[in-house]
């Protein structure tokens, strides 16, 4: 397959052959040869290129009046000096010397032409047919140039199959860095990689998020277009126009205009320019004319020093311009031997024959016919190139120093393949006037660039530097003081879309670009993340935020806390009711034998005792953190005590109304009654009811600590969850049936002796038990907060205080204060008087 693709590609070439030197009888000039043991190429355009039409595949005529580059002379004489330097020394290739051969590549035909010179064999014209390439030996083992990317890569496209070493100075595309395709291209110009990484670092440096694009026609412009808006995309820099300046587009054309309509309509204030520099002296030339002022101008190292741009009439009313550049370097000695170059007699131009095309394009008449006083000028953007093209030579020149192995001090010559010369050339590192010369494995070289700014304070522009970027990562050192803004008061333009949003306010897009958005604040429970300024971010379990966030906060965890003044009043009051409910269990154990205690129900009172205990006891569960056994115990333990004691009341009631009213009535029942301890009973039944609510209320819907985040954003509750359950509704149904039957048997005894007569301290007990838990549930109905368990508390020790003040109190007051109605007279006077009452009635 590779044979049959090699084949191919050679025939390809020995057709272009055909035509491409079938023209040319032309001996070249003298300047553009120089015979060596090795030869080296050099592309370089020493004339501008022209559109014309053709009717059949001709190679440009390049040397033309008019046409002449001066840059592009530069770079050809910085190829001889580098070459004349190496053979002059006796360190680098000793006793060895290199020759040349260098052409003008004025066009895209001319630089194919120069491509297939290169690889022609020594000798004859033509290029072999072989099966395999890399024994291939053409005349020249390796190739400096081509300028432009389009032209580089054609080149490299040719000479990739002989794995010829091309260096270029001038293509910085990122597509040629692609070694599948151009495994044998090098540069000494940096990757447009970087230029475009060190522009977006330029544009978020100053905040501009709002840009137009504009590139040149070719695949430096294109491409370095297409790969700015990708990074800028991704780095939330809005394109809002975005075009391209034609290879044939002129001054004041159709298409120019309606460029220029569109950058005026476009609210970016900051203008990327991605040119090379003849279109972007069309671009700018038709700025001028459109009168486009009060813009900044970000341009590519391709023009941004160029004299031929600053040249252009009017383009100091154009705005700021600012962008990159290659770091400036000095090619020691390249001004002195132009001017050595200017002064040596090179004789008169050759006369050109008739019947030929006149062009080996290794022709220059206009450089031939310079003096002293003619010659172009050095600026510091050629010199700049030209020193990319002299240490392009001095790279071919070290690895052909380290593959003939003259570390010795004798190079030992012999045939060289161009493949062996690649593989070498990768490995150098070296130092070159200070600056440190290598390629990476892309072939790259380690460079860096310049932070440029035009400058117009003085009679013409000049050139500020302002920092540098460096690699890799990509790092942006800028002096900002140093750049003089085209506006007022010298502040920086702004050139935004819509402008930044307040703190904790997300941005919502209006149209097709998110840099154009209108700015919402954040609800609460939500903030917004600096790493994501469009969507806000909802808090964490255990946080809030206020509307309008840009951050998170702790939630307060609240519960009754034990320090709390509320806790301390609570837990004495609660405190109190258990030590008046032990003294009164001692007191009535003292006087257990009394009347007093005897019609309050005899040891049936230490139960009713103990059990108000119990439920007070309970109480503590609702104060400090709730636990596993505070919630499993403090309200079903309040809940079982309050039952026994109301089952106590209700039957003491019960069993006074039996004696007095029923005892002859209905003889049987009371025997039966008495006989079978009724009471008892009954208190063992009502309280073992209470005790299966309680454990199918603790084993189905069991109490547990909870942390409740919905009631209060920045708040978490720690509760139990027994309010929310049934089986803490039928428990308190319970006592509230208990609590209606004890009202009504207490108020069925309103009429007995008034020893026995309890039913308005009862009455109003339970009334008062009534009122606390009716106010209790009024009050969780409308308020949920911390403080609703010391509600909770304070409706159960209200019902217990009323349970014993309203049956204990009174007897303890006879026993304590009225020992003269404590007596066995006292009571038998009270029976006979409502004896005698009933017998009357």
């Amino acid at each position: 397959m590779l044979l049959c693709t090699a084949c191919l590609v050679g025939l390809q070439l020995l057709i272009s052959c055909c035509w491409a030197f079938a023209c040319h009888s032309t001996e070249p000039s003298p300047d553009f040869t120089l015979p060596g043991d090795y030869l080296l190429a050099g592309l370089f355009p020493l004339h501008s290129g022209c559109l014309q039409v053709r009717h059949r595949p001709e190679v440009t005529l390049c040397d033309r009046t008019g046409s002449f580059n001066e840059h592009g002379y530069h770079l050809f004489q910085a190829m001889r000096l580098g070459v004349e330097e190496i053979n002059n020394s006796t360190t680098l290739l000793p006793n060895v010397t290199l020759g040349y051969q260098l052409y003008d590549v004025c066009s895209d035909s001319a630089n194919v032409y120069a491509t297939l010179s290169v690889l022609s064999l020594p000798g004859p014209r033509h290029i072999e047919l072989q099966g395999d390439l890399l024994c291939y030996s053409p005349k020249v083992l390796a190739v400096i140039g081509p300028d432009t990317t389009n032209r580089a890569a054609t080149t490299a496209a040719l000479l990739s199959p002989f794995l010829m070493p091309l260096i270029s100075y001038g293509a910085s595309s990122e597509t040629l860095s692609v070694k599948r395709q151009y495994p044998s291209f090098l540069r000494t110009i940096p990757n447009d990689k970087y230029q475009v990484e060190t522009m977006v670092l330029l544009l978020q440096r100053f905040g501009w998020t709002w840009i137009s694009l504009v590139g040149s026609s070719g695949d430096y412009g294109q491409l370095g277009v297409q790969a700015l808006e990708k990074q800028a995309t991704d780095q939330g820099i809005c394109i809002a126009f975005k075009d391209i300046v034609p290879f044939s587009a002129q001054v004041g054309d159709q298409r120019m205009q309606r460029l220029m309509r569109h950058l005026a309509q476009a609210t970016a204030t900051v203008v990327v320019v991605f040119s090379n520099r003849p279109l972007a002296r069309v671009f700018f030339e038709s700025v001028v004319l459109a009168n486009l002022t009060g813009k900044v101008w970000v341009a590519s190292e391709a023009w941004v020093l160029s004299r031929h741009i600053t040249g252009v009439p009017g383009i100091q009313r154009i705005g700021t311009v600012l962008g990159v550049a290659i770091q400036k370097r000095i090619v020691p000695g390249l001004k002195a031997f132009e001017e050595a170059y200017a002064r040596a007699d090179k004789g008169a131009p050759r006369p050109c024959h008739k019947s030929s095309c006149c062009s080996s394009n290794q022709v220059c008449r206009e450089c031939e016919a310079f003096t002293a006083h003619t010659m172009p000028k050095l600026k510091g953007f050629s010199m700049s190139s030209a020193y990319n093209a002299y240490r392009a030579v001095y790279a071919v020149a070290h690895g052909l120093h380290q593959l003939l192995g003259c570390a010795s001090g004798v190079c030992s010559r012999g045939r060289v393949y161009p493949w062996q010369l690649l593989e070498q050339i990768h490995k150098v590192n070296f130092l070159l006037h200070k600056d440190t010369v290598m390629f990476n494995d892309n072939g790259d070289p380690l460079s860096s660039y310049n932070i440029i700014a035009w400058d117009w304070s003085g009679p013409k522009w000049t050139f500020t530097v302002l920092g540098s970027s460096t690699w890799s990562p990509v790092q942006l050192d800028i002096n900002e003081t140093k750049l003089q803004w085209h506006g007022k008061d010298n502040q920086v333009p702004k050139s935004v879309c819509s402008s930044d949003c307040l703190e904790g306010h997300q941005r919502v897009v209006t149209g097709f670009h998110p840099c154009c958005f209108e700015c919402v604040p954040c609800g609460a429970g939500t903030f917004l993340n600096k790493s994501d300024l469009y969507r806000c971010q909802p808090c964490g379990k255990e946080e809030w935020a206020p509307e309008g966030s840009q951050t998170c906060f702790p939630r307060t965890v609240v519960f009754l806390a034990c320090q709390e003044h509320t806790s301390w009043v609570l837990l004495a009051a609660n405190t109190l009711l258990l030590l008046l409910l032990l003294g009164t269990a001692g007191l009535f154990a003292w006087h257990l034998d009394t009347p007093v205690v005897r019609s309050a129900g005899g040891r049936l009172c230490f139960l009713m005792l103990g059990s108000l205990a119990a439920g007070s006891g309970s109480l503590y569960g609702f104060f400090g953190e709730p636990t596993r056994p505070a919630c499993l115990l403090r309200q079903a333990l309040f809940a079982l005590g309050f039952t026994i004691f109301l089952s106590c009341l209700t039957v003491r009631s019960f069993q006074l109304i039996i004696i007095f009213k029923f005892s002859t009535k209905a003889p049987t029942f009371y025997r039966a009654w008495v006989q079978n301890h009724g009471a008892g009973l009954f208190v063992m039944i009502s309280s073992a009811a209470q005790l299966l609510i309680c454990l199918t209320w603790l084993v189905v819907w069991t109490p547990l600590p909870t942390r409740e985040y919905q009631r209060f954003p920045h708040l978490v509750m720690l509760e139990c969850t027994e309010a929310n359950s049934l089986g803490f509704i039928l428990a308190f149904l319970y006592n509230g049936l208990l609590s209606i039957s004890a009202f009504a048997c207490s108020y069925l005894g309103k009429d007995l002796p008034e020893n026995y007569n309890e039913a308005k301290c009862v009455t109003f007990s339970l009334l008062f038990n009534f009122m606390s838990w009716i106010a209790f549930f009024t009050t969780a109905s409308v308020y949920d907060g911390k403080y609703l368990p010391a509600v909770n508390m304070l409706a159960g020790l209200s019902s217990l205080s009323s349970g014993f003040g309203g049956y204990f109190l009174p007897k303890c007051y006879v026993i304590l204060c009225r020992p003269d109605l404590n007596s066995t007279e006292h009571f038998q006077a009270s029976i006979q008087d409502y004896t005698r009452h009933r017998g009357s009635t």
